[in-house]
């Protein structure tokens, strides 16, 4: 059980790390035109079904999730309890 602790302490301090660096990228002026420009081309404003293409649906949702994933990273942990 000592060992599965401390790899999830490792893990949760990789992660850490990450969002640090996350919040690092996208604070900059050069971050947040790189997140506006992925907004659009993620489409996260618009929808991704396909009407008739189920693959391309796919392919676009694909390319949403990412986006998304940056966003959670991106948020904080006060907003998350809200």
């Amino acid at each position: 059980m000592g060992q599965a602790k401390d790899k999830e302490k490792d893990f949760a301090k990789y992660v850490a790390g990450l969002k640090k660096n996350y919040h690092y990228i996208f604070n900059t002026d050069e971050g947040k035109s790189v997140m506006s420009d992925l907004e659009k081309r993620c489409h996260h404003h618009t929808t991704t079904n396909v009407k008739g293409d189920s693959h391309e649906s796919a392919y676009m949702e694909g390319q949403r999730s990412i986006l998304l994933f940056i966003k959670a990273m991106l948020q904080n942990e006060n907003k998350k309890d809200k």
